[in-house]
């Protein structure tokens, strides 16, 4: 197991093929699919073919950036995973970091909701990558209606920047859905850090 990141509570480690089953039942759930797909299940296949080599080919092209399976320390049980990466579609080697900007995104079980899992993770990913990886600016989008993924964006210390229209999520029939997005500045970062304009745990 290449393990890419501890915290106190998680793992963070590379996806392998033998995921597949993990990804399978996580992307089956209505709840964890209302926001993406209106709460249909991703194919198999479509795990098998197209998300589980995508994945992979992350680690490839961005050594040190891209999606990690969560597992639960106490249990050795997959949660989810988190990814922090380049910000699609402009993300295109050499030089991809050249503008510092990099995209959060998590998709838990809903069995590790509530647990304050996915602040974790993402307060993690955020400070190793304002710490050794250059980055200046740490951006995340979600809809509107999904206020326990807004909270989780807030307390990990990201600000609205505004909303949007936002197409092309995973197969909504009507095309549409009012997203939002966040962001959060290496300034801001190391203002939370030394007290002034702290990060609330809310």
């Amino acid at each position: 197991m290449q393990i890419f990141l501890e915290t106190a509570r998680l793992t963070l480690r590379r996806f392998t093929a033998a995921d597949e089953d993990n990804l399978f039942e996580l992307n089956s759930d209505p709840e964890v699919m209302r926001f993406l797909t209106g709460g249909r299940p991703t194919p198999r296949d479509v795990v098998r073919t197209r998300i589980i080599p995508s994945l992979l080919a992350y680690y490839e092209r961005f050594e040190g950036f891209g999606f990690w399976a969560a597992e639960e320390k106490a249990t050795a049980q997959f949660v989810g995973w988190f990814h922090f990466r380049p910000r699609l579609p402009d993300a295109s080697p050499p030089g991809w970091l050249a503008n510092g900007q990099l995209e959060l995104g998590y998709r838990l079980r809903r069995s590790a909701w509530g647990k304050g899992y996915a602040t974790e993770g993402s307060r993690a990913l955020i400070d190793r990558g304002f710490v050794e990886s250059g980055v200046q600016r740490v951006v995340a989008e979600t809809t509107v209606d999904n206020l326990g993924s807004r909270r989780v964006l807030e307390k990990s210390g990201l600000t609205l920047l505004g909303a949007f229209p936002g197409t092309g999520l995973e197969a909504f029939d009507d095309g549409e859905l009012d997203c939002v997005e966040y962001a959060l500045t290496r300034a801001d970062w190391e203002a939370s850090r030394t007290g002034s304009g702290s990060v609330s745990d809310r």
